[in-house]
């Protein structure tokens, strides 16, 4: 008995051997009948998985679903030790799998290091265009070859192709038997709903994927596991520290609320928690606070409770003694580069125009984001105010100084800020840049980071900080 595997529209398609029928045929997980074409199939991303049961079942097959070339990749990297132990518990792990280590410790330089050792036509997703020009630039560089593009204005396609999570997700059909390694770059997006269909009509074999935060609040980590593989190896902030990247201190500054911001707090916060009490939602994760907006569609108590748990928040966030606070911290570090974070794009509007600090939101366009950040590269700005749009994704210059007026307060947020101030150390790998050396002279924080993290008093914002492990 020999069966042929095809690929085809997101699916594996086994044919020949009258399809394995008849009584004593086999059974192999994943795989169901198809009325319509009156073949088997199974789901692209179970091929390793229905390899290994046709394997076990003794069933010769002959393997289609694939024709892919040896590309002859070489790199000048150098891993460092941990980078090393990383790229070696992934392929421990089948080659599938997540790497999760902190913003600056050089994930890219482990997914192109696994590029080079498998040697195949390789996709690498990821969630901005920033990101999605940073690899192309990392790719061309190292391997000297033509790197496709789905994303960005450009559509086409290369033995190494770099797209967006919106481009693959697009054109996933047309993905899966074109590369035998897939790097999921912030692989905690593929846990959107849509996006978990670009890693299911994939048939590659290898999987990486990288993040420095991988579990989400809303248990969605779960479904990446099941697409890429399981959290292979970890490294904490704590563990790079002071060796790899900068050494830093955290100082939580807690503030109060005026008398009037404190009525306003308690009495929208009276609300939600009036309703909570005999709604029988608990707030435990995000699926809690999914089901509350989700009543609050037709059920007007909930819709009520929703928006005062958004205006209490507003207020907390917001808070007026933050401001002043923010003030004291611009001025005790004049001379170090800040990146100051909020959660709301009016407080980054309100905080430019007081501090005359440049601002970049999601309303600021691409060209005018790159210049303020090459000017906060050059030191022509010393300091920038931002909602959310640097969390991720974006080539931040370095700088030494955080401060954390308002976030969601999540594990994922913080790491993440945290992250944009812990500068590479150079080690011996790699001869730190110009400005780096600059830097390290000028601080005052004599090369430590620092992120102040500046919460309200008696509210949720304190009681989520206090638990956060640092």
């Amino acid at each position: 008995m020999t069966v042929r595997l095809t690929y085809e529209e997101g699916t594996i398609r086994i044919t020949g051997a009258d399809e394995l029928g008849g009584s004593d045929a086999p059974d192999l997980p994943f795989v169901e009948r198809d009325e319509r074409s009156k073949t088997l199939r199974a789901p692209a991303h179970r091929y390793t998985a229905l390899l290994a049961a046709l394997d076990e079942a003794g069933i010769a097959y002959d393997d289609r679903v694939f024709a892919l070339s040896d590309l002859s990749l070489e790199s000048t990297y150098e891993l460092r030790e941990y980078q090393r132990e990383a790229l070696d518990d992934w392929e421990r792990g089948d080659r599938q799998g997540v790497l999760e280590l902190p913003t600056g410790s050089g994930k890219t330089v482990i997914g192109i290091a696994a590029i080079e050792a498998l040697d195949t036509p390789t996709l690498v997703v990821v969630p901005t265009i920033d990101l999605l020009e940073q690899w192309r630039r990392e790719l061309e560089r190292e391997f000297d070859v033509d790197v496709g593009q789905l994303g960005g204005g450009e559509q086409r396609f290369g033995d190494l192709t770099v797209s967006t999570y919106d481009s693959a997700y697009l054109r996933a059909d047309e993905l899966g038997d074109r590369f035998g390694l897939v790097v999921f770059d912030e692989v905690h997006h593929l846990g959107g709903e849509g996006y978990r269909d670009i890693a299911r009509l994939l048939a590659t074999p290898a999987r990486m994927g990288l993040t420095a935060t991988f579990e989400r609040p809303d248990g969605a980590h779960e479904v990446v596991e099941e697409l890429v593989g399981p959290l292979v190896h970890r490294v904490d902030v704590d563990e790079l520290a002071g060796e790899h990247l900068a050494d830093y201190d955290i100082k939580r500054v807690e503030v109060a609320l005026t008398p009037e911001e404190r009525e306003v707090y308690e009495r929208h916060q009276e609300t939600f928690t009036d309703y909570l009490a005999t709604s029988g939602i608990h707030m435990r994760s995000g699926s809690d606070y999914q089901e509350l907006v989700k009543r609050s569609g037709s059920d007007p108590r909930a819709r009520e409770a929703l928006l005062a748990k958004q205006r209490a928040r507003e207020v907390m966030m917001n808070a007026d003694e933050k401001v002043q606070q923010l003030e004291t911290i611009l001025d005790r570090h004049r001379g170090d580069r800040i990146i100051v974070f909020t959660a709301h794009t009016d407080l980054v509007y309100r905080l430019s125009e007081r501090f005359l600090i440049p601002a970049i939101t999601h309303e600021t366009g691409a060209s005018e984001r790159r210049e303020i950040l090459e000017q906060f590269r050059s030191g022509e700005y010393s300091r920038v105010v931002t909602a959310n749009v640097l969390d991720e994704g974006v080539d931040v210059p370095d700088a030494n100084v955080a401060v954390v007026l308002s976030g969601s307060g999540s594990e994922r947020e913080f790491t993440q800020r945290l992250g944009r101030v812990l500068r590479p150390k150079d080690d011996g790998v790699s001869e730190p840049t110009d400005s780096e050396a600059r830097e390290a002279t000028a601080s005052p924080l004599g090369g430590r980071a620092l992120l102040y993290e500046i919460v309200t008093e008696e509210t949720a914002e304190e009681r989520v900080a206090r638990r956060r492990r640092r």
